[in-house]
């Protein structure tokens, strides 16, 4: 099992299993606690196998004598958070938005920093040399006559992570504002109301009851429609979608719009721009993001920076050129100044300030920040994952992306975390739009299924 765009994902108990969650505590353990860190904080999310995965993992890391906090099921965020204040390393066993049967490990460097992709290599080659070979007994060396590291549970990093999310309103109440939270029956469920009426929002929980196998079941971010509807039946000014590890977020205005990662991304940059808080003026987004948005920076003055999918080559980009603000359309929203990751709850919280400041509806600030082109994703299942699919199949994208005359684009790219090539495809008109990612995508399945 190899890492995907945000640490290793399978179906649990199958692909992902126990003892290999055991050997990856080893190896990451070897390969990250290099630097001097001698203690790792270990989060998981409400899914039926996280406590066998995370048991082993924290026996992993333990048998190489690395001390191992447990904090419960809390939000990736908060894990790393907890890294980052105590200078530990962090683990979280989540698969994110993906369903109950799959399970995940998302790692962290010491500080609570994602890892980079030479890191991960490293990791990787420590998990080859303890895999042995087909019919061989495997011979993982011990530590001889050192001391195994101490398990137990945390200690007050979940009611200072709280606190820290609250902090980014810096004391202003959203009283005036009636809210529903959906949270996705994942990690967030047991702090999501918490963290909302802290900041005096008149809150609305749904998704906050679960049961090991419900997790992101017609919820969360990935089914905005769920807390649409709620939003509607509540009357509530914004809907505020988590996913099962709640490192990110989909908003409702009080139509039941959906307000993407892109448009919560715009209207924070121009928030902080006209504040001066932003940064060198520019904000990172990845390939994903709308060409909208890109307009909409233009003529607002501010740069973007634009890198592969995935959190993490944003986190570098921020981090490599002093940036502040970060994210993709898929709500990883990340304020460089307050996380070393995105966070769903304190964006969402961030959100709600600029509402209550600009005395404007979410609707409003939304359709004043920019305006999306036509957008089609289409996921196209393959038989195997094909990590080359955009060469492999350049042409066809050139001979598409020549038929939208400079008016669209055309992206293809596998995913990062299943057995899916991800079609997107941008045009002045979502019919032009739907037909030419019709085509790719039959092109697709034609080679690789």
């Amino acid at each position: 099992m190899k890492f995907g765009t945000d640490g290793v994902r399978g179906v649990a108990n199958s692909e992902l299993t126990a003892e290999f969650a055991l050997r990856l505590g080893r190896a990451a353990a070897r390969v990250l606690s290099t630097d001097g860190a001698s203690s790792v904080v270990l989060g998981g999310d409400t899914r039926v196998s996280t406590p066998m995965l995370e048991a082993a993992l924290a026996a992993g890391f333990a048998a190489e004598g690395v001390d191992v906090r447990h904090l419960g099921v809390v939000p990736t965020p908060a894990v790393a958070f907890a890294a980052q204040r105590s200078g530990a390393m962090g683990a979280m066993v989540s698969a994110s938005h993906n369903p109950y049967r799959d399970n995940g490990i998302k790692l962290f460097a010491t500080g609570g920093v994602k890892l980079t992709d030479d890191i991960e290599a490293a990791i990787e080659r420590e998990l080859d040399a303890m895999q042995p070979p087909i019919g061989q007994p495997g011979r993982i060396a011990a530590l001889g006559d050192a001391a195994p590291g101490r398990d137990g549970p945390g200690g007050d990093e979940i009611a200072d992570y709280v606190d820290h999310v609250v902090a980014i309103a810096e004391g202003r109440a959203a009283s005036t504002l009636r809210i529903v939270v959906d949270a996705a029956n994942g990690a967030a469920s047991a702090l999501a109301r918490t963290v909302f009426e802290r900041v005096g929002a008149d809150v609305v929980v749904i998704g906050d009851e679960p049961d090991g196998t419900n997790i992101n079941e017609a919820c969360g971010a990935t089914n905005p429609a769920t807390v649409a509807k709620a939003v509607l039946a509540h009357g509530a000014d914004v809907g505020i979608a988590l996913d099962g590890d709640a490192d990110r977020l989909i908003a409702v205005d009080h139509t039941g719009r959906v307000v993407d990662g892109d448009h919560i991304i715009a209207i924070a940059a121009l928030d902080l721009m006209a504040r001066g808080l932003l940064a060198n003026d520019t904000v990172v987004v990845t390939t994903m993001t709308n060409l909208g948005f890109h307009h909409a920076m233009r003529a607002a003055g501010v740069a973007v920076v634009t890198t592969d999918v995935g959190d993490r080559y944003v986190l570098e980009a921020l981090a490599d050129g002093g940036h502040v603000l970060g994210g993709e359309q898929s709500g990883h929203v990340i304020f460089a100044d307050h996380a070393t990751t995105g966070d769903g709850m304190l964006t969402a919280v961030a959100l709600l300030d600029i509402i209550g400041r600009s005395g404007r509806s979410l609707a409003d600030l939304a359709a004043a920040a920019m305006t999306s082109l036509p957008q089609v994703l289409v996921n196209v299942e393959v038989s195997e994952r094909v990590p080359d699919v955009a060469e492999l199949l350049a042409a066809d994208v050139a001979r598409l992306e020549s038929e939208l005359a400079g008016s669209g684009r055309v992206l293809l790219r596998p995913s990062g975390t299943e057995p899916l090539v991800r079609v997107m495809v941008e045009a002045a008109t979502a019919a032009v739009a739907d037909r030419v990612a019709d085509d790719l995508a039959s092109v697709v399945r034609a080679r690789f299924t």
